[in-house]
């Protein structure tokens, strides 16, 4: 049986236009989906409002059973949400299939948090009980982007409900389907109650009514860091908490021990990974000056050799990217580039929505490809002489998400890894990595740090009471 039945997968009965599927690869209309109008954020925020509480009280072996369910059904539906995130959003079927599989384990270890111990007795001066309690924020928002639309959903949506919390849930509309309503109709099959899981596809004006809703206390939102500072800033007006997954710029750091051969392997994915469109893909290479002809060499040759083409009817490396505004983005950046004397080794080219994965050498602090964050498959390569430059280079610039160091000697990675400001650091490995049990987040223009994985979902969708308890009412001198 079909999970997106295009028939009826349109919840809710929303007023916001229609939007057409489409897929990248080939120009092709998929589908069409009903976007979000502020008035339908609003009408969603409060039967969500309405409905939480009762979810909240449920047992908690309730919740997580719903929340196995789910994570049973991305196996179940696994054909079906490969292809619509391999013909939806770009993906390679390898990328999907990494995608479906940190899906379930996002609700496994969400269905663990509902039975995760919630509070503390504390010590008191007083003849009392005292003790501190997590209890539900009430109503989530969650804002996710194209690039990872199931990731980047779920690892919000199921530890905000397994919790307690009703969702409200915009998409990309671009992803709509796989990043959305694919999640609404999973959830309905596992036994979710009505009225606590709302996909909302839109965009800015759909997000601006989100962020503004009283009935949403939280918001956490994964996207870029202007986009990010808007909804940071609204959220702290309204005196809301705004979890904020953002931009980044990360370095691959290649000591002049390293094993050359598999550092570009490690290279090549770091920067090419769908497309380079992951916030945390390496952005910046940088190769001892020893290593640096021989690395960018390989590199190139890698880059050469790897197929670009529609992922869903070919074998391929990389698919396109998402659409013409990013290629537009991604191109005008590699030119802007060699404008001002980047080389490039490899690619610079695309057809359609297929960039080649480009390599870029004679690049410093003020390339565009090399200072700004690209989002499309450009490897800029910079050398360096000694431990103090590496570090500083790798520091510099607005970013703190991710780091990786590839050298033989793992205790003199970790000790550079300390020296470079980072929310995440890989020894022996590039720079994208997820896990469902791992606290994930970055600092500075990447974020506002760990709020997603692990414990720190507790954090995040959750307020921390503090109660006492007297046998008679306390007596006061007035």
């Amino acid at each position: 049986m079909s999970l997106i039945d295009p028939k009826t997968w349109q919840p809710g009965g929303l007023s916001g236009g229609g939007y057409e599927v489409v897929e990248p690869a080939t120009g092709d209309r998929l589908g069409t989906v009903t976007l979000a109008s502020p008035d339908d954020v609003e009408a969603a925020a409060e039967a969500a409002d309405a409905a939480w509480r009762d979810w909240s009280r449920a047992p908690h072996f309730v919740r997580a059973a719903v929340l196995r369910r789910a994570g049973d059904l991305f196996a179940a539906h696994a054909d079906e949400l490969r292809e619509w995130l391999v013909r939806e959003s770009g993906s390679i079927p390898g990328k999907a299939d990494f995608e479906l599989h940190v899906a379930a384990q996002e609700c496994y270890e969400a269905a663990a948090l509902a039975s995760r111990p919630t509070g503390q007795t504390l010590p008191t001066e007083e003849q009392r009980l005292s003790y501190t309690r997590r209890v539900p924020v009430g109503v989530v928002g969650v804002v996710a982007p194209f690039n990872a639309p199931l990731i980047l959903s779920i690892r919000s949506v199921a530890p905000a409900l397994a919790l307690g919390n009703a969702v409200l849930l915009k998409p990309d509309p671009r992803t709509a389907v796989c990043g959305g309503l694919a999640l609404a109709a999973l959830f309905a099959e596992a036994g979710l109650p009505e009225r606590l899981l709302h996909v909302l596809p839109g965009g800015a004006e759909t997000g601006q009514a989100l962020v503004a809703d009283a009935r949403v206390p939280v918001i956490s939102f994964t996207g870029s860091t202007a986009a990010g500072r808007a909804v940071g800033e609204a959220a702290g007006r309204a005196l809301k908490r705004a979890h904020l997954e953002l931009g980044g710029n990360s370095a691959l750091i290649v000591l002049a021990d390293a094993d050359i051969e598999g550092a570009v392997a490690q290279a090549s994915w770091g920067s090419f990974f769908h497309q380079g469109q992951i916030c945390m893909a390496t952005g910046r290479h940088l190769v001892h000056a020893s290593l640096f002809e021989e690395y960018v060499e390989r590199l190139a040759a890698k880059a050469e050799a790897m197929a670009v083409g529609d992922p869903f009817r070919e074998q391929v490396h990389l698919g396109p990217l998402i659409d013409s505004g990013q290629l537009s983005k991604v191109h005008a950046l590699v030119e802007a580039s060699t404008a001002q004397g980047a080389v490039i080794a490899a690619g610079g080219t695309y057809s359609d929505l297929f960039y080649r994965p480009t390599v870029l050498t004679g690049v410093d602090d003020d390339t565009p490809a090399y200072a700004q964050e690209v989002f499309g498959p450009v490897a800029p390569v910079r050398s360096f002489d000694t431990l103090d430059e590496a570090a500083a280079l790798a520091s510099h610039g607005p970013y703190g998400l991710s780091l990786g160091i590839v050298t033989r000697d793992t205790a003199l990675g970790l000790e550079l890894a300390d020296r470079i400001p980072t929310g995440v650091a890989h020894i022996n490995d590039q720079t994208v990595n997820d896990e469902a049990v791992a606290p994930f987040g970055g600092i500075a223009a990447s974020g506002t740090g760990a709020r997603f994985g692990g414990d720190a979902n507790l954090e995040a969708f959750t307020e921390l009471r503090w109660t006492t308890v007297r046998r008679e009412p306390a007596g006061h001198a007035f």
